[in-house]
């Protein structure tokens, strides 16, 4: 049994072309006119860090479209279908079980796989991969990696090979949710590392996923090709290409130019002239919630009526449907719509700048005041951050509240986040967020989480997160996490704004891709003709 030293857990919750009627492409800018290959334009500034969990110092865009397409968890999310929120099913473990206090749990592996370099996939592998992201004594140890997989790996006191084909996990407690959080924890080849090393495997990564690494050239594009011998079924495209594309004009210049033929989060007043040009554009509703998170330690945000005031004087109805033209929903409630907390009978504040000027004079600023807020410029989940901002800040000066508005790069912010802190000291920050791992719910709202920025603290919520840990039942648990966002919503301790729908566009000649309830996708039922 190998005993582990964790570092802080300081991991970011750290979380879409034949011509015909203008949707067609040339095969310029990696081919993306080239049948089989699929070619993505990402919100990302640059291409995300291929080795394992790193991929999410680009946000959970770089799980998205490097984590799940080079690697594999002992467990995954069921990204095939659209109707439901996508529930953990096996991935390189088959099965697992875990004894009557959910503190010890058995992975039982699937047999007969083999990492893209040839090794074989085994209980040997996970240790070594575990010793790299836990075990400070091992020469395996990954300081970098660690603090990434915190967030998945924070409840681990030890693990162990049982057999070939058999892993054990003991927590250091009840840890009921530890096959989600293990979806995040992806698998390298222990050649490849001994071979490149901790530092230079991102430039050689070798996992057991759908692709394989062939090239990058950083700032511009990655390239990987279709793993032919992939346990899971060979993805039906020969190449997936990834071009980092962060400005909104950018991303939609180069796919009618036919340099992508799939874009992230396109621009919402450009969706109705991308449709009529025969482009595909899909929405799902999802796990996510845009907030502001604020600093309750700072005044006057530590007084909750100021809190409530300004949750009651937004127009989130007017911002999804005019603004954002559908690609999101109002949210009412920090339980996501797609969430399984979400109760619609949690619905805490409707639009109401009355009842918002109201409490302001209550607590002594009948004039409003002064705060500011820090806030990504582009990048994974944020949506369209500029305008948003822009119009809440119009919404706010309503009531008498002056929001100074300071724009950050979505790499800077993330690391700021990581680190516990609100960047430039502002009063508030604006960052995309999901609940999809259950772990989130602690690391951002527990007393005593490093991750909890907005300094939030609540015997209510601290005792429900306890609950949760020891609960085995899922839909128990849900219902645990519906009671701690309706207490949080009370406290007013964010600003919960929209629910995206996760826009994406694709030309005309992108077949066979199944917009999941989920920020993940699965690439391997996509073609390109």
């Amino acid at each position: 049994m190998r005993r582990i030293q964790l570092l802080a857990p300081l991991a970011v919750a750290a979380l879409a072309l034949t011509a015909c009627s203008g949707a067609g492409g040339s095969a310029g800018g990696g081919g993306a006119g080239t049948p089989g290959v699929l070619t993505i334009g990402m919100t990302a500034g640059d291409i995300p860090n291929l080795d394992t969990v790193l991929a999410g110092g680009q946000g959970f865009e770089g799980y998205r479209f490097v984590g799940n397409q080079l690697y594999d968890g002992l467990t995954r999310y069921d990204l095939k279908q659209a109707a439901v929120t996508p529930k953990v099913v096996p991935g390189l473990a088959t099965s697992w079980t875990s004894n009557k206090t959910g503190s010890v749990w058995t992975f039982h592996l699937r047999s007969g796989v083999t990492f893209t370099d040839g090794t074989p996939f085994n209980a040997d592998a996970v240790v070594y991969n575990l010793d790299r992201y836990l075990n400070k004594k091992s020469p395996h140890f990954y300081a970098a990696a660690s603090a990434q997989a915190a967030i998945s790996l924070g409840g681990i006191k030890s693990y162990k090979k049982v057999d070939a084909s058999t892993i054990e996990i003991d927590a250091n407690g009840p840890y009921s949710h530890l096959p989600e959080d293990l979806v995040f924890i992806y698998m390298a080849s222990p050649t490849a590392l001994q071979k490149y090393g901790n530092q230079g495997f991102a430039n050689h990564p070798v996992g057991t996923g759908p692709f394989v690494f062939k090239s990058q050239v950083r700032g511009q594009q990655a390239i990987f090709t279709a793993n032919q011998s992939y346990w899971g079924g060979a993805p039906k495209l020969t190449e997936l290409v990834l071009k980092p594309l962060a400005d909104p004009a950018a991303r939609l210049a180069a796919l009618r130019s036919g340099e992508v033929n799939w874009i992230e989060a396109p621009n919402p007043d450009d969706i109705a002239s991308l449709e009529s040009s025969g482009y595909q554009v899909l929405t799902n509703s999802y796990d996510h919630v845009w907030p502001w998170i604020f600093d309750l330690t700072k005044k006057p945000l530590n007084d909750v009526r100021v809190r409530q005031a300004l949750n009651y004087a937004i127009d989130r109805q007017t911002m999804a449907t005019s603004l954002l033209q559908g690609t999101a929903d109002p949210a009412y409630q920090l339980a996501p719509r797609a969430s399984l907390s979400y109760r619609a009978a949690n619905n805490a504040y409707s639009y109401d700048p009355a009842k918002a000027k109201q409490l302001l004079a209550a607590a002594g600023y009948p004039r409003g005041f002064s705060m500011t807020l820090s806030y990504p410029t582009s990048g994974s989940g944020n949506m369209q951050p500029s305008p948003m901002n822009q119009e809440l800040q119009s919404d706010l000066a309503k009531i008498g509240v002056k929001v100074s508005l300071k724009p950050i790069e979505w790499a800077t912010m993330l690391t700021d986040f990581s680190s516990g802190k609100i960047p430039d000291g502002a009063d508030a920050m604006n960052i995309s967020l999901t609940f999809i791992q259950e772990s989130i719910w602690g690391l951002l709202f527990g007393s005593m989480s490093p991750l909890n920025i907005g300094h939030y603290k609540s015997a209510a919520v601290d005792k429900l997160l306890g609950e949760s840990l020891a609960q085995p039942d899922a839909a128990k648990r849900a219902d645990i996490y519906a009671q701690i966002a309706a207490q949080v919503d009370q406290d007013a301790a964010w600003l919960v704004v929209v629910n995206d729908r996760n826009p994406r566009a694709l030309a005309s000649n992108v077949h066979g891709f199944v917009e999941p309830k989920s920020w993940f996708v699965d690439l391997t039922t996509v073609s390109v003709s």
